[in-house]
């Protein structure tokens, strides 16, 4: 059974899990991916105690997600701008919406569609091999082991 933290785990989800496995975590995220900027704004749309909020935005900005940015002097305020390593992010979460769309669905549709800004087409993330260039399904990919694993043995 897995604790609280994933420490003793050697595997790149378990410790991204680290930074993006609490329950507000990716959902903040979103939001900030999305245009909310304000603490306000993530309180509104998530419904979220202030002090959870207040915590996980500081939780975020310490892990290099979220840039904390003063607007205002006196009194001092904040927005939150989304890093580049949040906008890497924006693959998983448009993995994780489109598997909720396909099997967790809302009886209304699609709360969200991703719309390419150039030709209006639907984006959707697909598996793509480095090699040769082609899309591959799940089927084909094969997990091996990457050189922490191969080199414990040595």
């Amino acid at each position: 059974m897995l604790g609280r933290t994933y420490d003793s785990q050697l595997c790149s989800i378990a410790r991204t899990l680290e930074v993006v496995g609490e329950r507000w975590t990716l959902l903040i995220v979103r939001d900030a991916l999305l245009g909310l900027r304000r603490f306000e704004e993530f309180q509104d749309s998530l419904g979220i105690a202030r002090n959870v909020l207040s915590a996980r935005l500081s939780q975020l900005v310490d892990d290099g997600l979220l840039e904390r940015i003063c607007y205002q002097e006196r009194p001092a305020r904040y927005e939150y701008q989304p890093t580049s390593k949040a906008k890497d992010l924006l693959t998983a979460l448009l993995s994780l919406m489109h598997w909720g769309d396909e099997h967790a669905e809302n009886p209304g549709g699609p709360p969200r569609i991703t719309s390419h800004e150039g030709c209006g087409g639907e984006v959707r993330e697909q598996l793509v091999c480095t090699q040769c260039g082609h899309g591959v399904g799940p089927d084909v990919v094969h997990l091996l082991p990457g050189p922490p694993l191969t080199d414990a043995s040595a």
